[in-house]
């Protein structure tokens, strides 16, 4: 398996504090299947304290402990950014990293408690210069919770959506885990990742991927799988059209 949202860089990341915390994490991947990982520091204008170089050097040192402990785990590059309205002329700065350092998808994060105006447009300008937006965990958006077709307008509109494995599983409570199956079934989901940080948020994608096989087949396992090895390769991935979810549909969620 491949998991492109995971905090494992030490001294950065947050539950990350030394190579040690990311050694644990990183045997923990092993077990859980996972054989490639992209660390995906979160970058918040304003507040960012390292730079696109150093992250990269940092992969390249923990690739290189990694190999030393002998541990069958790659990592690779990125970052997890929460939106604001100046993203694409700093990424034109060259001070933001994509999935993989040069793919063209970028990972990004919507503020938990609603949709910026401005999203739809940024994710346009996004397009237009190349880069193919990634909405990381928007089942845990409050507004998408409230009026879910908020996601399938901007699926509609050329994004992507990563669901996150403890969603699935029911980590953060029943109607996330509900809401996170709707979406699935309305083809708005296209990657599985976990968002791992250590032991404060632990991987669960085993069981997630067991969940979806059991629940909508293998080849939709499959598809989920493979698009994670599309998304780190740079190459376009599967998709299918989404569904407007209906309010009949979305009425037991919220009761």
């Amino acid at each position: 398996m491949i998991n492109i949202n995971t905090h494992i860089i030490p001294g950065i990341d947050e539950g990350i504090q030394t190579i040690e915390d990311s050694i644990e994490l990183a045997e923990a991947a092993v077990r859980e299947g996972i054989s490639t990982i992209v660390a995906t520091p979160a970058y918040q204008e304003g507040i960012n304290l390292y730079s696109k170089r150093e992250i990269l050097t940092q992969v390249e040192d923990l690739n290189k402990h990694l190999q030393k402990r002998q541990i069958n785990l790659t990592v690779l590059p990125g970052q997890i950014i929460s939106i604001y309205g100046d993203l694409l002329d700093d990424i034109k700065h060259n001070q933001i990293l994509t999935i993989n350092k040069d793919t063209p998808y970028i990972l990004l994060e919507l503020p938990k408690d609603h949709v910026p105006q401005y999203t739809s447009n940024l994710f346009f300008n996004l397009q237009m210069e190349g880069y193919i937006p990634i909405i990381a965990q928007p089942e845990r958006n409050k507004q998408i919770q409230q009026n879910p077709n908020l996601l399938y307008k901007l699926i509609k509109h050329g994004a992507y959506a990563q669901l996150s494995a403890g969603s699935i599983c029911g980590k953060y409570g029943k109607k996330i885990s509900k809401l996170s199956h709707q979406f699935i079934e309305a083809n708005l989901i296209h990657l599985i990742a976990s968002d791992s940080r250590g032991n404060k948020r632990k991987f669960h994608m085993r069981t997630a991927s067991n969940i979806i096989n059991r629940k909508y087949g293998y080849a939709a396992g499959e598809i989920l799988t493979e698009n994670a090895q599309q998304v780190i390769k740079g190459t376009p991935i599967i998709s299918a059209p989404p569904e407007y979810m209906k309010r009949k549909k979305l009425l037991p969620l919220f009761n």
